[in-house]
């Protein structure tokens, strides 16, 4: 299980405001991303759009999907497609606490920390200064967690809407222009031959659970072996017994083993009805008060890490989206599949081969004052997702095209 709880009390970390490190990690940003992530191009669609809400000073909220570890800093060649403009970005508080050169380097390339277990006022407010005063876009990945499914949009949290409104009216209040959304999207498209690159890692998979190395299947057909096997590990673990169905429904009801006693004994207010983020969230929002309080004896802290451990599992085990890997499926697909099974047991990430990236950013949504009606979905946030979801498929469909004019 990833390191995202920490047992110290939480204290916001705020960005530097300098904008020199921005400028002198610029011309290296091509070189990390290739040693560091293997994306050997990145293409920036829609800066006209950017610098137009820019000029007029507008606040700037750049809304992005988040499918990979890569995209804050690949974020960063809005800056070089930008000439001279740095961004904000809202960053998780464990990543603020991961070795000692990151830290550093995030605050200083414009990051600050973000509590996802609570309400971070400081962040927020922060946030809402910035957007009021239009200092810089600020970048937020609304998801909240990394979905690893490139095609795939998670449940979007509440906070950005909040934000977003609140720095409208105290904009409307000063006689400035409007606060403005641009939902913005990556789509990552593999460069080299996904068999080749793809299959050693199986093949390694496969010889850690003491397999033959199962070469006389079709590629997709040796992942969705894999991922049985490995889900079935789970359910041994959990349920006493491997289960038998279809593999994605095995994985929800795994999921909901998992999740339903914890959220009964935190009293989450969250149920089957709810996205398992959502859920997974309200579970994580109870725990972590009691582990950064100190009181907790041993016994119990160890219970509660046990707690982490299972609805870290559920999520897991819900983000291998039902039908995203299929005979058809592109070469992203099966490449995040198997990341996703590395990930899983190893807790590691290594650079499968090259990618270019493509960063579209969309049209500007202006954000109204007035809140929607007690229980109905912010229209805001309802039209970037929407767009969001028309770019991906764009997107995805150009790729696919350009992919088939080369076979042919």
């Amino acid at each position: 299980m990833q390191e995202v709880i920490l047992e110290e009390p939480y204290e916001f970390i705020p960005p530097v405001r300098s904008t020199m490190w921005t400028h002198i990690c610029r011309p290296l940003l091509p070189f990390y991303l290739k040693k560091s992530h293997g994306i050997v191009d990145v293409e920036v669609r829609g800066t006209e759009r950017l610098k137009k809400s820019l000029d007029a000073e507008h606040g700037v909220i750049l809304m992005a999907n988040h499918c990979r570890t890569s995209d804050p800093m690949t974020m960063g060649s809005i800056s070089r497609a930008v000439p001279g403009q740095c961004l904000y970005t809202m960053a998780s508080f464990h990543l603020f606490r991961q070795g000692w050169f990151q830290p550093r380097m995030m605050r200083r390339l414009g990051a600050f920390s973000i509590l996802r277990e609570g309400a971070d006022r400081a962040a927020l407010n922060f946030a809402i200064d910035n957007l009021t005063r239009a200092e810089r876009p600020l970048v937020i990945y609304p998801e909240g967690t990394v979905s690893r499914a490139n095609d795939i949009l998670l449940p979007f949290l509440d906070g950005p809407a909040f934000m977003a409104r609140t720095a409208a009216k105290r904009r409307q209040k000063e006689g400035k222009g409007p606060v403005v959304i641009h939902p913005t999207v990556f789509r990552y498209i593999y460069l080299d031959n996904v068999e080749e690159t793809v299959t050693p890692v199986v093949r390694e998979i496969e010889q850690r659970l003491s397999w033959t190395p199962q070469e006389q299947l079709p590629l997709v057909d040796r992942i969705r072996k894999l991922g049985s096997c490995l889900l079935a590990v789970k359910e041994i673990e959990y349920l006493g017994a491997a289960q038998e169905g279809e593999l994605f429904d095995r994985a929800e009801h795994l999921a909901e083993k998992l999740l339903a006693p914890h959220e009964k004994r935190f009293e989450t207010a969250t149920g089957p009805e709810d996205h398992v983020v959502m859920r997974v969230k309200a579970i994580r929002t109870k725990i972590l008060p009691e582990l950064t309080s100190g009181k907790l004896k041993p016994d119990e802290k160890a219970d509660r890490y046990e707690v982490l451990r299972q609805i870290y599992l559920a999520q897991q085990a819900v983000f291998y989206p039902r039908d995203y890997l299929t005979p058809d499926s592109p070469p992203e697909h099966i490449v995040e599949t198997v990341e996703r099974f590395e990930e899983d047991l190893t807790d590691k990430l290594r650079v499968f081969g090259r990618m270019k990236t493509i960063i579209e950013i969309g049209e500007p949504i202006e954000v109204g004052t007035e809140k929607p009606p007690r229980g109905e979905k912010d229209p805001v946030i309802v039209e970037a997702r929407e767009q969001m979801y028309q770019k991906l498929a764009a997107l995805a469909d150009e790729v696919a095209a350009s992919r088939a004019k080369k076979e042919s």
